[in-house]
């Protein structure tokens, strides 16, 4: 189970949701700067994930890391030697072209291929699929796509004042959902990165950035203390450069969200109890 997959599969979580959180109107209009190059979406979006993740390091050399999830997923590789070796060459070639972009700040294609590499393993950690794309040769166009995207960012966006985490969990409450992790945070704002093709404020999406914040409230991001004031929540669309941020000022209600919590940990625990009876069934 994963926080995407609690909030997909149950209908009265999506409808709890519904009626605690109003999603605002979204009204923006942006011209499409990248124009996807190939069919391989969830591929080049993982990419992105990563690579944007490595330009938000190189902007903020304090920020707090953890290990790639790329990384977790060999450990389920180790029942097959030749994919262990392969994954493991993998993730060794990116730290190592990680580290010497974080010395001279030049976005390589050997970079980029290493963040498609990555991108390969995601699925073996998060739904133990994908095994026969580990070491697949990388298109040229899927590195031009994955470039593209990179060059537009604004790095202003991404410049933290005092706090950037990138990929961080929520403690106890990334348990409670059996598992779950933010793609960026910067000062007071968790940050989701989507690489779709439209520029909408999809229903579910909005669900899941509002997910992260209860999560953080529940538990805490990173397990920092003091426990970090989260007060925006936003989504990056790559295809357009856009940065969507929604304050949660006027999205969360001091007399429901206390009620709405202790109802959500009890839910999660309902439904995790139920998936962990099955696996040992």
């Amino acid at each position: 189970m994963s926080l995407t997959s609690f909030l997909g599969n149950n209908a009265d979580v999506r409808t709890r949701f519904k009626q605690e959180f109003h999603k605002p109107i979204f009204r923006v209009k942006k011209e499409l700067l990248a124009p996807p190059l190939t069919k391989r979406y969830t591929t080049v979006g993982t990419a992105f994930d990563y690579l944007l993740r490595f330009y938000v390091k190189y902007l903020n050399p304090n920020a707090i890391d953890k290990e790639y999830v790329a990384e977790s997923a060999l450990t389920q590789l180790e029942y097959n030697p030749s994919l262990y070796a392969t994954g493991e060459k993998i993730v060794s070639q990116a730290k190592e072209r990680l580290a010497e972009f974080l010395q001279t700040g030049e976005m390589t294609d050997e970079l980029i291929e290493s963040a498609l590499s990555l991108a390969y393993l995601d699925p073996i950690y998060r739904a133990n699929q994908g095994h026969a794309y580990i070491g697949t040769p990388i298109d040229e166009k899927d590195i031009e796509d994955v470039r593209k995207l990179i060059s537009i960012v604004n790095p202003a966006l991404f410049k933290a004042n005092t706090l950037c985490m990138l990929n961080p969990t929520f403690g106890i409450a990334s348990m409670l959902v059996g598992g779950a992790d933010a793609d960026i945070v910067i000062d007071d704002t968790i940050i989701d990165i989507k690489t779709s093709k439209k520029l909408e404020l999809k229903l579910k999406d909005f669900r899941q950035v509002i997910g992260y914040y209860v999560l953080h409230q529940i538990g805490v991001l990173g397990d920092l203390q003091p426990k970090p004031a989260i007060k925006k929540v936003a989504i990056y669309f790559s295809r357009y450069a856009h940065l969507h941020t929604l304050d949660l000022q006027g999205i969360i209600s001091e007399d429901t969200f206390p009620d709405f919590m202790l109802w959500f940990k009890d839910r999660a625990k309902q439904e995790y109890g139920q998936i962990n009876r099955l696996r040992r069934g």
